[in-house]
């Protein structure tokens, strides 16, 4: 378990200007989870915190989208912008995934801005930690959209990272979802660590992210993937994480660390499965934040990402990785406070969490205590070792 922190200088993306990604009423991804966590965050007292800056996002330049994405791609998500009726289903545009809706392009774009902008504060120093909740849209690809993703802010952000001379950068995913889009626009490129854990494709969409797809020639050990059995829980995910992040972080040697923490396994979303508490989510931040003091001087990058309880998860999950990101002593056991509380009740008719944790056990099992070869998880684990650890030196086995 790691140590709460002194205050870090710290940069939080935020502007109203981030609700207009909004794909409809009905659809999982409704921006006002975005909304509900910086009323939180903002009732928590987190944003006048000591050392917390906000940053205005800003619409990302097609030059600044081209870095990870086609021109044709691009141009295709100005014209489905500009008339919704012309999108095209072929690069991921007018699905029910991604329905297409005026002004798509520069509200997509915006999420991009974020990114950049929290890159680029770690970069000038005005903030060692930056958190951009809006972003972290893991699905999209270098030509099309998926998953509810138009631009992939993260990938954005790393490239912007590598183009302004660092020389490696690790990307921790802890979604339920495979981060196949950043990992595919990074397949080839051995200045970036992609590090997925979700739950197993097969039993979740997008149907990848196995422990063989270990990263593009020259670029071996690059990709890692853990998939999770469908129902793993906190111990499980935990234990997964221990055994493979800190491990290839200490050997890839990282100036950057960026992660998504996609809230959306949590155990009352609806959408996946893996049954995992916000304790154990606030269990991973703190060790993500904790490897970038470590090993890259704290330059440390966060983002948001799925998560679709709308009043009782998303914002208390990110509310704690700002509160995480910032040093600022929200555990589980802190009181949610009752003005949100109110608002949430008032607003949308339901009784809000009154913790800001799940009162959830998140022991796990070390590695170094064995292996059982009869059980799932470590099953799963110990395929994303053989696959990966020898490809930077390490013992699948005792590393």
């Amino acid at each position: 378990m790691s140590s709460e922190p002194q205050s870090f200088p710290t940069s939080v993306v935020w502007d109203e200007s981030m609700l207009a990604y909004n794909f409809g009423p009905t659809h999982p991804m409704n921006p006002e989870r975005l909304a509900l966590t910086a009323r939180l965050a903002s009732d928590l007292g987190l944003f006048n915190s000591q050392g917390v800056v906000t940053t205005e996002p800003f619409v990302a330049t097609d030059v600044e989208l081209g870095t990870v994405h086609s021109g044709d791609y691009i141009a295709a998500v100005r014209t489905a912008s500009s008339n919704p009726e012309q999108a095209d289903p072929a690069v991921g545009l007018g699905t029910p995934d991604n329905p297409a809706f005026a002004g798509m392009h520069e509200a997509s774009a915006r999420l991009v801005g974020g990114s950049l902008a929290a890159a680029d504060d770690v970069l000038s120093g005005r903030a060692v930690h930056a958190v951009n909740f809006g972003g972290g849209m893991h699905h999209a690809g270098r030509s099309a959209a998926s998953g509810f993703c138009i631009y992939n802010d993260a990938a954005a952000a790393i490239q912007r990272l590598l183009d302004k001379g660092t020389q490696r950068v690790l990307y921790i995913d802890v979604d339920a979802h495979h981060g196949d889009g950043t990992q595919s626009i990074f397949w080839d490129e051995p200045r970036v660590m992609t590090i997925s854990l979700h739950e197993t494709g097969m039993s979740l969409f997008p149907g990848t992210g196995f422990a063989n797809e270990t990263g593009g020639a020259g670029a071996e050990g690059s990709a890692v993937n853990v998939a999770l059995p469908t129902l793993a829980g906190d111990g499980a995910l935990l234990r997964a994480f221990h055994a493979v992040v800190p491990p290839l972080a200490e050997a890839f040697q990282p100036e950057v660390i960026l992660s998504q923490h996609g809230c959306d396994s949590h155990i009352d979303d609806h959408l996946t499965n893996l049954r995992i508490s916000i304790d154990a989510q606030r269990e991973m931040a703190s060790s993500i934040r904790d490897l970038a003091s470590r090993l890259c001087e704290g330059r440390w990058i966060a983002t948001g990402g799925g998560g679709y309880n709308l009043t009782s998860v998303v914002p208390r999950a990110w509310s704690t990785l700002i509160a995480v990101a910032a040093g600022v002593a929200i555990g589980p056991q802190t009181a949610v406070p009752e003005s949100w509380r109110a608002y949430v009740l008032e607003h949308y008719g339901t009784e809000a969490p009154r913790l800001m944790g799940d009162g959830a056990d998140t022991w796990w099992r070390s590695w170094e205590v064995g292996y059982d070869p009869n059980d799932d998880l470590d099953r799963t684990v110990m395929a994303t070792r053989k696959a990966v650890f020898p490809l930077h030196g390490l013992d699948p086995w005792f590393d």
